[in-house]
């Protein structure tokens, strides 16, 4: 599955977040910042946590404007593969050998990092938001963010538009959706607080009416015709600062 990727991008600092991006919506740009400080804020300018992923043993480290992705495994030969994305690209390697990467090495090592730092990740500098307005899921108010992205520096997959659904009242992002290798809706289903930062588990739901624009996809939630398909969970966290 494609999923939307922000290769090699300088991380911001918070203070440079959602109100100094280019041609923010003022009012979709708060509501982030409001967002992003629930979930850990300062915290994520400089972090190291680990946790497992299914197969996977993952670690993310920021250290200001640096950041350092891990994920490692073992195939079922017993080898053991680390990829490791950096500012300056992707390394694999094979029972300690370096292997020359392939690009989906890199863009799934990044996408497990994007999603595992939502909705810090809306911060950086090509994406744009755009605000929908209110609407209700569960007799809970959300406020709709619209994200789209520039064509410089916003990845291959640049044209994707996703939704984002954000608590009036707690500011968490509690759903969101994208369309990009088939139409899913996600609704977070668990927050672990590690190092100051919420990381967040996710029902992954399947919206079969393809033609949807994905501010829409929350309606069909809500009709009970998304159909669930996985758990996005994380567990074992540790915080190595």
């Amino acid at each position: 599955m494609l999923i939307r990727l922000f290769p090699f991008l300088c991380l911001l600092f918070i203070a440079q977040s959602c109100s100094g991006q280019k041609d923010a919506d003022p009012k979709a740009a708060e509501i982030v910042r409001q967002c992003v400080e629930v979930h850990g804020g300062r915290n994520y300018r400089n972090f190291d946590v680990s946790f497992d992923f299914r197969a996977f043993k993952v670690k993310l480290q920021h250290k200001g404007g640096k950041f350092r992705y891990e994920r490692s495994t073992k195939d079922t030969l017993g080898n053991t593969i680390v990829d490791i994305l950096t500012n300056e690209g992707l390394t694999r390697s094979i029972n300690g050998k370096a292997q020359t990467p392939e690009d989906k090495y890199r863009e799934s090592v990044n996408a497990l990092a994007y999603f595992a730092l939502l909705p810090f990740k809306l911060t950086e500098p090509a994406v744009n938001l755009k605000y929908l307005g209110e609407t209700s899921i569960d007799n809970q108010q959300y406020d709709k963010i619209e994200v789209s992205f520039d064509a410089e520096g916003g990845g291959k997959d640049y044209k994707d538009v996703y939704c984002y659904w954000i608590n009036q009242q707690t500011h968490t992002m509690d759903y969101l959706s994208y369309a990009t290798g088939g139409p899913r809706f996600r609704k977070a289903t668990k927050r672990t607080k590690v190092g100051g930062i919420v990381f967040q588990d996710y029902d992954n739901y399947e919206i079969k009416d393809t033609t949807l624009s994905t501010q829409d996809y929350d309606r069909v939630f809500m009709e009970g015709k998304a159909v669930l398909l996985s758990k996005i969970e994380q567990t074992n966290y540790v915080s190595h600062k």
